[in-house]
């Protein structure tokens, strides 16, 4: 195999490999895309915000990243995604199930639309990429290639604590890790590794109201590190379970939360 100097002294190099990356029109997901071009890799991007989209193509370019608007539950469009990924850069290597909604209602008022739209997103939609994703890199590997694949399932805080108003979202990304770790196990043999990152609270759209004035000083309290984190510092360990830096680690729970929670 053929690598230069730098790439062979950076284990996290996704040099020649191409991720789908799902809600990558923004937050997370777009700074993992990023990440993932500065790293030498090629982007499957997958989001309903096709401005996002655009955005994103226009900043990383259009011969590194292939962007496919719609949503992660129609198993159309991630099929089309998958397999567009393929025709323009030869094969998929990875995938980053990041897409979420949230929904927030106390449980005692919540409704079962408000409970199956944040399912079905963050559930139904990892599994259909997962399935879609995984039986490529199987066909690969079963062709006698290394898929050298990489599932990154986004969870949270909330999946393994619970939070007040969000028992779709708890139970959401709590479902994300349990995931991964099914994953992990069927996919081995083909050398395709499975893996969870649970943030803490990250800058993006998705979480203004907590950090806004009302909630801001009771969560920051809880944070070690006392500050947000910002979604560069979120794709970082994303990418590193993405890439040969975690050739030994699958089924994991990685919490990058500034040390809102700790385990022993």
């Amino acid at each position: 195999m053929n690598t230069s100097t730098n790439d062979a002294k950076n284990p996290m190099s996704l040099k020649g490999r191409t991720i789908v990356v799902t809600g990558a029109g923004q937050g997370i997901g777009f700074a993992v895309s990023r990440m993932v071009t500065e790293l030498g890799g090629n982007v499957v991007a997958i989001d309903m915000n096709e401005e996002g989209l655009k955005d994103l193509e226009a900043e990383l370019g259009n011969k590194r990243v292939a962007i496919f608007v719609g949503s992660v539950t129609d198993p159309d469009i991630v099929q089309s995604a998958v397999d567009g990924g393929v025709d323009k850069f030869g094969s998929i290597n990875g995938l980053v199930n990041n897409a979420g909604i949230t929904r927030p209602s106390m449980m005692l008022k919540m409704t079962l639309e408000q409970w199956n739209q944040v399912l079905d997103v963050h559930l139904t939609g990892t599994f259909i990429c997962t399935q879609a994703v995984a039986k490529h890199m199987v066909e690969r590997a079963k062709a006698g290639e290394d898929p050298k694949g990489a599932i990154v399932n986004i969870s949270s805080d909330a999946g393994v604590q619970g939070t007040i108003g969000q028992i779709n979202y708890s139970s959401a990304k709590a479902g994300a890790i349990g995931a991964a770790m099914s994953s992990a196990r069927e996919l081995a043999k083909y050398n395709i590794r499975a893996n969870t990152v649970s943030f803490g609270m990250v800058e993006t759209p998705m979480t203004e109201v907590i950090r806004g004035e009302k909630f801001r000083d009771t969560y920051l309290a809880k944070v070690a590190l006392a500050r947000w984190s910002l979604p560069e510092e979120a794709a970082s360990p994303v990418c590193f379970l993405l890439s040969d830096a975690a050739s030994y680690i699958t089924g994991q729970r990685l919490s990058a939360n500034g040390g809102s929670q700790m385990s022993l």
